[in-house]
């Protein structure tokens, strides 16, 4: 299976997040195709400080402000390497 690399995923930020972030900066929806996930993924990433700890509680609420649906963006942040 032919995963992107995030720097090429990146150079249609702009439009990927245009698309599935609403007014409101929440997502409208987690997207299914891998390339859009990464960028989605990316900046879901910039909520958490580098080498910091989070319990599943944190990284939870932190995420619910994106999405309800915070099991599977959490998964997907660890499966992906944006958090461990």
């Amino acid at each position: 299976m032919f995963r992107p690399d995030l720097e090429d995923a990146l150079r249609d930020r702009d439009a990927v997040l245009r698309a599935f972030l609403g007014p409101d900066g929440t997502l409208t929806s987690i997207p299914t195709k891998i390339r859009k996930r990464l960028v989605v993924l990316d900046l879901l990433s910039q909520e958490f400080d580098p080498g910091e700890r989070y319990d599943e509680t944190q990284v939870n609420n932190r995420l619910r402000a994106f999405h309800p649906d915070v099991a599977a963006l959490r998964r997907y942040l660890v499966e992906e390497g944006f958090l461990d």
